[in-house]
């Protein structure tokens, strides 16, 4: 334990199952936003591939029509996150909510490896990946 108090087997777990809750909840909170920017690269990729289209280039296609609403709605989630990032329209100063959950979860990573150590934040990040990742897997409905 990286740690300098002496702490029981039970603190310990105590501790490390309180820590992931904070990197999990805190983590979610903080992709709620960033996620989306990370989307609108993928999203910028599906739209130049979809516009390359036939079927979208002969523009009477309900196919057309489909690219077009995807486009929107690609754009809408965009401006939706940068409203939540930023407290500017020049982009160049966070939003005070989005600054706290940042400078949160860096300290929850150093909170992790003050009383464990990097290894454990490491075990943790990959925990919380796995699991966003079952989540999609698993999800029966989109929302």
């Amino acid at each position: 334990m990286a740690g300098t108090i002496p702490l029981t087997q039970k603190e310990q777990d105590l501790i490390r199952r309180y820590l992931v809750w904070c990197y999990r909840t805190t983590k979610e909170d903080l992709d709620q936003t960033d996620r989306y920017f990370t989307q609108a690269v993928v999203d910028d990729y599906l739209i130049e591939r979809l516009k390359t289209s036939p079927e979208y280039k002969a523009r009477t296609t309900p196919f057309h029509k489909s690219v077009e609403d995807f486009i929107q709605y690609a754009r809408e989630k965009k401006a939706k996150a940068e409203r939540k990032k930023f407290a500017d329209s020049a982009q160049k100063t966070l939003h005070p909510d989005y600054k706290y959950l940042k400078a949160r979860f860096e300290v929850v990573e150093q909170a992790i490896c003050h009383f464990f150590d990097q290894k454990e934040l490491e075990r943790v990040a990959a925990l919380y990946e796995n699991e966003m990742t079952e989540r999609i897997l698993k999800a029966r409905e989109h929302t």
